[in-house]
This record gives structure tokens, C-alpha cells and sequence, in this order.
């Protein structure tokens, strides 16, 4: 099972206002859109993105305008060089992104933003090999039991630690398929200690892994219990869906990169 993780899908208000921010704050580029009759799906990302890469789906219901965020789901980070995080985000600033966290308040080690609809993107410093300027570093999502959490993306998607960072009150697991590279995104799931539950929110989507081969895997993932919360039979054999132990949503999916993004 590959699984490298292809995309992470929000939900956004104004579609063309969200589409406006992001190629020109982090200067992303239209890969893809899907039109269907109640919703637009718009794939985006760097220009240079990396094969294994992750793209940011953005998707607008035509019949509504503002979501709730909720707090299971956290951020996407995206990535800049090492010693441009401080004139990045000052550039954002001079920009009129809205601020939620300066680089000084960070300890000069990352920084956060918000985009229209309230979403919020940490800026994370990494070497340059390691992905475009801007492409997507990670995805946060909060879970309420670590170690069932990290028994699913083990157990389910053959997944292993790339990084941690444990504190007083909370700990960070980062998370990738085995042999991913280093511009592949990684999962990063925050647990806090104080036991606390979370409220999943409508603006929050999911997370997609990429297979290569959709029903080889979704029988794999069968085979390990995962739960069958779309199958690919009813996607019509071009997508499928689980859940985590928290509810977060995880789209499994091919994908041809010599056309459309999107199946025929």
C-alpha cells in the first residue's frame, strides 16, 4: 500500500473570493475543477509542485455561504525557506492577510494566518529541497485518543512516525507512508492531555490518500477493519471513503496525472 496522501479538501463560502487569496497570497495555480449541478470543486496548488505533493481542494455548495469551522480539525502548514519566514509574513501582511499568530509570538519558529473563511495556515520553515515555496508541509487534525490514533494510521495505512513533539500539555504526531518523500505531506495529529472532546464543524472535509490501485486497497482496508463509510461501488468504482476512530473523513482514490484530475 502506497498511500502517499494526495489532497486535503476544505469547505470555502466565496468560492472566487477564496480562489482570488490563495494564487495571489501563496501563488497557487489552478490544476483542476469539477462542475457538478450543486457544488465546484477546484483543485490548486504551487506551479512546481512535486509528483507526490498534496493539493489543496477547495469545494463550494452553490446553496451556501458560510461553514463552521469546528475545532477537530486544525490547520494546513504550508512551507517557505529557511531564514524567509519573517519576510514572508510580512509580505502577507503588507498584503492584508489576516494575522492570527506572528513569527515573534512563535518564538521565530512558524507562524499563522487565517484566509477567508477563517481557515487557518501555519507557515513552517524547511529546507528547500523539501518542497516548493508554499506547498502543503502538513495537515492537523485533533484526535481525542493518541493511541488509537496512531494505531489507525499504522495499523490501516501502514503509516509511521516522521516526526513528534511532546509538551506539558499537548503532544504532535507527524505521520506518512513509509518511503514518502520529503515533499509528501504528512498528517500531523495534536492530542491534549486534559481529556477534552471536539466538534467536528462543516468547513472541515477530509484528508485523501492516493492508491494505486482503488480496489486492491479499499479490500485491504477492509481486511483491517476500517470502517466502510462510501465504498467504491458506490462512487461508481472512482473513490471511496473511511473514517478514523474521531470521525475525520479519509477519501481513498487513483489518480492519472496524463489528463483531467478527475475520472471519466
Amino acid at each position: 500500500m502506497s498511500g502517499t496522501l494526495d489532497h486535503v479538501m476544505m469547505r470555502v463560502g466565496d468560492l472566487e473570493e477564496s480562489l482570488d487569496w490563495y494564487t495571489t497570497h501563496l501563488n497557487y495555480e489552478e490544476k483542476d475543477r469539477w462542475e457538478a449541478d450543486t457544488f465546484t470543486n477546484v483543485y490548486l496548488g504551487p506551479e512546481d509542485m512535486h509528483e507526490e505533493g498534496a493539493m489543496l481542494e477547495l469545494t463550494h455548495n452553490h446553496d451556501q455561504d458560510s461553514y463552521d469551522v469546528g475545532d477537530a480539525w486544525g490547520h494546513i502548514a504550508v512551507r517557505v525557506p529557511e531564514g524567509d519566514l519573517e519576510e514572508s509574513y510580512q509580505q502577507l501582511m503588507d498584503d492584508g492577510v489576516e494575522d492570527y499568530r506572528d513569527p515573534e509570538s512563535c518564538n521565530g519558529r512558524y507562524a499563522f494566518v487565517k484566509d477567508p473563511d477563517g481557515h487557518e495556515i501555519e507557515i513552517v520553515k524547511r529546507d528547500p529541497e523539501q518542497g516548493a515555496k508554499w506547498s502543503i508541509d502538513h495537515t492537523m487534525i485533533r484526535v481525542e485518543d493518541a493511541d488509537e490514533a496512531l494505531g489507525f494510521w499504522t495499523r490501516k495505512f501502514e503509516y509511521e512516525h516522521t516526526g513528534r513533539w511532546e509538551s506539558d500539555s499537548f503532544a504532535n504526531y507527524f505521520m506518512k507512508p513509509e518511503g514518502a518523500s520529503e515533499e509528501a505531506m504528512a498528517v500531523e495529529l495534536t492530542y491534549n492531555y486534559d481529556g477534552r472532546s471536539y466538534e467536528m464543524g462543516d468547513a472541515w472535509g477530509h484528508l485523501a490518500v492516493r492508491a494505486d490501485d482503488l480496489n486492491d486497497y479499499w479490500e485491504t482496508l477492509e481486511e483491517r477493519e476500517a470502517e466502510e463509510y462510501r465504498t467504491p461501488e458506490e462512487c461508481d468504482n472512482n473513490y471511496a471513503f473511511t473514517k478514523d476512530q474521531d470521525g475525520h473523513e479519509i477519501e481513498v482514490l487513483e489518480r492519472d496525472f496524463d489528463g483531467s484530475l478527475f475520472p471519466n
